[in-house]
């Protein structure tokens, strides 16, 4: 049986990781707002994303941000081609992964279309690609639509990288043998 003041220090463990929590959020968005590119990308009165889908031949390009607001056709649009192609589920993908995909394509003068390996996964894909991998994550990010694997024709992968971890705005990971990088907005981190 649990005492009294385990009960607090349980709540009290879970309030400070919900602080916590609150905390990286506010500092990623700030880093994202303080960033020239995003001062930069501000000055504009459009943000467009353009996207390639790898699996489905999907192609998109379309405004997702315009006069100081999200739009919310071009997010559709978005959400659409990143969807699980696996089980053609659509997912709502996380505004400040989009800002995050269109500072590093500003960051790396691009206008060409990322090249989508996996946007959203479902639950059960996720699960799928972790009992053939032990690379894939229990809690992916993927299946809160707040990560992508991409690569950007004729922009070498360790630049890409390079300029991903430059943002300093959430996970950075390299893999050159599979030819992407993901990107996420959860915590700082690389591999």
């Amino acid at each position: 049986m649990k005492s009294k003041d385990s009960g607090r220090r349980l709540s009290r463990n879970s309030d400070l990781r919900r602080r916590d929590f609150l905390r990286l959020g506010a500092a990623v968005s700030a880093s994202l707002l303080a960033s020239p590119l995003l001062a930069k990308a501000n000055s504009s009165h459009e943000r467009i994303l353009r996207f390639q889908n790898t699996h489905t031949g999907e192609a998109v390009s379309t405004v997702y941000w315009a006069d100081g607001d999200y739009v919310n056709d071009g997010l559709a649009t978005i959400d659409s081609v990143l969807r699980d192609h696996r089980t053609d589920e659509i997912y709502s993908m996380d505004t400040q992964l989009l800002d995050l995909l269109f500072l590093l394509q500003s960051k790396t003068d691009s206008s060409k279309a990322f090249e989508v390996i996996s946007g959203y996964r479902s639950p059960a894909t996720n699960q799928a690609l972790r009992s053939k991998s032990s690379g894939v994550a229990k809690r992916s990010y993927h299946m809160r639509g707040m990560a992508i694997d991409v690569r950007l024709p004729g922009y070498d992968l360790k630049r890409l990288q390079l300029a991903a971890l430059d943002l300093k705005a959430g996970g950075v990971g390299y893999y050159p043998g599979s030819g992407f990088i993901h990107v996420d907005v959860g915590p700082a981190r690389s591999w």
